[in-house]
């Protein structure tokens, strides 16, 4: 599928975009070229530590901003698949500077879909958050946004041979912008481990897990879909004694802006959800794609009358040795 295609990933320095990279020249060691584009110098420095020039001949590294659209446009030259992960993500930075998170996370997103148009890109994915699904903050706001964006674009394309959707997705515990390191970090300290809500609720997905639904988006993609993936959900309480055993906890109260439990696709996008194997696919409300040859193609059906799908009702749930298992893997990865 991406043999011989060149491919440029926006925030491709971040946990995602390396082990999307990783994952890349392991399943199509032929890719023409990979194009990270972001705007960190250091972390690009870093990771041209960990794919060698040596070894990846076929890796570039722009510097630049999803906000400047000259610079993206330059980027995008000759490109024909795009990953579109550049975000500003952390909530309270996000209630506290709301013009700068408007500028990247929805600005941005439409200066990445118009260079997509001009350069004639083939297959743009963008990833997007559980926190975009009726957002209460910020952040999910400028996500929502930005989803709609890239599903409303493939009914403005005109004549042009590209495709646009999205990928949906909850915490990656794996990763550094986890909690998991903050948890690592106050219990080395001998600190109480700090609990929002004993009650919370998150849907978890490791960084393998979150490069393998983006796979199987570029595969059968149609154009305007939300895909989401049937994952686990995991508790506040689970992930602090899974990290620190026996260790006491202290209730500091839910912050600005967050959720007890955290939704993917609510109520009202239930009557346009297509279950699959292992997804679902939230269909555009303005309804430019078949239905029925849709779930015909992939063998889906359609999602029950008042289905929603949120971490607080989920049916799979992560336990006390799986959650130590992917700290564990963390530790491995990051040394920490």
């Amino acid at each position: 599928m991406l043999n011989g295609k060149s491919v440029l990933i926006t925030g491709g320095t971040g946990s995602f975009g390396q082990k999307f990279v990783e994952t890349l020249f392991k399943r199509y060691p032929k890719v023409e070229r990979v194009a990270i584009f972001s705007r960190d110098e250091l972390k690009q420095f870093e990771m041209a530590q960990r794919f060698p020039k040596s070894k990846y001949d076929q890796i570039r590294y722009f510097l630049g901003d999803v906000r400047d659209k000259d610079r993206v446009k330059r980027a995008l030259e000759g490109i024909d698949i795009v990953i579109h992960a550049a975000a500003l993500k952390q909530v309270p930075a996000a209630e506290y500077n709301p013009f700068e998170v408007i500028k990247t996370n929805v600005l941005g997103a439409q200066n990445v879909i118009e260079s997509c148009f001009d350069l004639e890109v083939e297959k743009v994915v963008a990833l997007s958050t559980d926190k975009a699904a009726a957002p209460i903050n910020l952040y999910g706001a400028t996500k929502l946004c930005s989803d709609k964006l890239f599903v409303a674009a493939n009914n403005m394309k005109g004549k042009r041979n590209i495709k646009l959707s999205v990928v949906r997705y909850g915490n990656v515990l794996g990763s550094r912008g986890s909690v998991i390191p903050y948890f690592l970090k106050m219990h080395k300290e001998g600190q109480p481990i700090p609990i929002t809500d004993e009650r919370m609720t998150r849907f978890s997905i490791t960084l393998e897990e979150g490069v393998e639904l983006v796979m199987k988006a570029l595969d059968v993609m149609w154009g305007g879909e939300i895909f989401v993936p049937k994952i686990p959900s995991v508790r506040i309480v689970d992930l602090a004694e899974a990290i620190a055993p026996g260790a006491k906890h202290e209730n500091i109260g839910i912050r600005p802006g967050e959720k007890t439990d955290e939704e993917m696709i609510t109520e009202t996008d239930g009557p346009n959800t297509i279950e699959f194997g292992d997804y679902f696919t939230i269909l555009p409300s303005m309804n430019f794609l078949d239905t029925e040859a849709l779930m015909k193609a992939y063998n889906g059906r359609m999602c029950r009358p008042g289905f929603k799908y949120n971490s607080g009702n989920n049916t799979d749930w992560l336990t006390v040795p799986q959650i130590r298992k992917l700290v564990a893997d963390f530790v491995a990865e990051y040394g920490c």
